[in-house]
């Protein structure tokens, strides 16, 4: 069965090339960058993401984290469920209104849903509905004939006012794989552009998932596929991309992977997975990425931890003193290296500790205006060393008050001025 052509966008957006990096993938036993040939990205921070449990965007809130996103080239944001509330209504409007790229509303299969979500101005409505029989029954309290009248319905009244759709069987991945089918035809028949195919409870596995996705292509015919997949098991950003090779076309992440119970795929994860690994240009301002998570991490007041893939902490940071050798000497040895600090507007840290090495204190050292000898730069490190292995971190402050208990000279251009 014939594929639809991809479509580039869902709306007409300017688009600010950026100069191609030209990182050399290594040719080692891993070369992946042949499985995927474009990738486009759907933001849910503002929708998805805002249901974390304690956590409320303002309009305010919502309104700086979409122009970021805009500005970044990002392909879709979900701005919000518009029949929420009046305030929710007027900031799903108003981002609309301001955005060059597609803004999307949420809807249920539901009249005034979708009213709301078409009245708003959105460019895309993304309408669900429950496909699993244990939602059905006790969440919907429906039957699946009643699911399919009403998903269809849905669709035909969003297509009929003259705005793109999105189609979700929420819980696709705890449906019944005949019913599942069905329902995708029945909606890509009535029209919809989109068939996206949520792991609502994050069940899925990447292989059981691509399986999943490679039959919705074949059933969603006219229709672009999209996947949406939650992190309850840690494989959110393996199942987006599991959902990418299968066939997909887009992926629902949020900034930071916040979102319902352990949250979504992180975008940063899945954007530098495929710029990076898959060597897919997406067309997204990844030098924006750091500040982007920064600033989700503000509003939405949920701690990005140090370990965290690509916006962590630790995430370019090097300690240990094989690693921070190698580092000084060449990047490439203990970073990806096709991926570095500035693709993603971060920087390297060389961090001073209980495994720290020489090669680390002499650097730091050199950068804070001394000129240190190998035996000043031995003893300096055992100062470092004991200092951390009591626990605590040790500062440039504290780096320079070893310096200069040790007798270390600055170098001459300091002395000098």
């Amino acid at each position: 069965m014939a594929r639809p052509p991809p479509l580039s966008c869902l709306c007409p957006t300017r688009r600010i090339r950026r100069v191609p990096r030209r990182i050399e993938f290594f040719q080692g036993t891993l070369d992946s960058t042949s499985e995927i040939d474009d990738g486009r990205i759907f933001d849910t921070t503002l929708r998805d993401g805002e249901q974390t449990p304690r956590t409320s965007f303002s309009y305010e809130d919502k309104r700086e984290i979409a122009a970021l996103l805009d500005e970044m080239g990002t392909h879709v944001i979900e701005a919000g469920f518009p029949v929420n509330s009046d305030a929710e209504f007027e900031a799903v409007r108003d981002i609309a209104d301001a955005s060059r790229t597609t803004v999307c509303g949420l809807a249920r299969v539901v009249e005034e849903d979708v009213e709301a979500a078409l009245d708003s101005g959105v460019d895309l409505v993304h309408v669900f509905a429950s496909t699993s029989d244990v939602q059905i029954e006790d969440s919907m309290h429906t039957t699946r004939e009643e699911v399919l009248e009403r998903a269809v319905e849905s669709v035909e009244r969003v297509k009929e006012a003259g705005v793109d759709c999105m189609f979700s069987p929420m819980d696709a991945t705890r449906t019944d794989e005949d019913y599942l089918q069905e329902v995708v035809a029945a909606t890509a028949d009535a029209g919809t552009d989109w068939i996206n195919i949520p792991d609502t409870t994050g069940v899925a596995t990447p292989t059981r998932f691509q399986q999943m996705v490679a039959l919705v292509v074949d059933a969603a015919e006219g229709a672009q596929v999209d996947v949406h997949t939650h992190d309850d098991f840690g494989l959110a950003a393996a199942n987006a991309l599991a959902g990418f090779e299968a066939g997909g076309a887009q992926a629902q992440v949020s900034v930071n992977g916040i979102g319902e119970r352990a949250g979504n795929a992180a975008y940063e994860e899945v954007v530098m997975a495929l710029e990076s690994l898959y060597d897919v240009d997406t067309g997204i301002d990844t030098t924006k990425i750091t500040e982007l998570s920064r600033l989700v991490e503000e509003r939405s007041d949920v701690p990005v931890p140090g370990n965290k893939p690509v916006v962590g902490e630790n995430a370019f940071a090097h300690e240990s003193g094989i690693h921070a050798a190698g580092v000084i000497e060449n990047s490439d040895t203990f970073e990806p290296g096709v991926m570095t600090p500035e693709m993603v507007g971060a920087t390297r840290e060389l961090v001073l500790g209980k495994h720290t090495g020489q090669h680390s204190v002499r650097e730091r050292l050199v950068e804070a205006g001394y000129d240190p000898t190998d035996d000043e730069v031995r003893a300096v490190t055992r100062r470092v060393k004991d200092f951390g292995a009591e626990s605590q971190r040790v500062t440039m402050a504290e780096l320079e008050k070893f310096a200069r208990e040790i007798g270390v000279e600055q170098a001459e251009e300091e002395v000098r001025a």
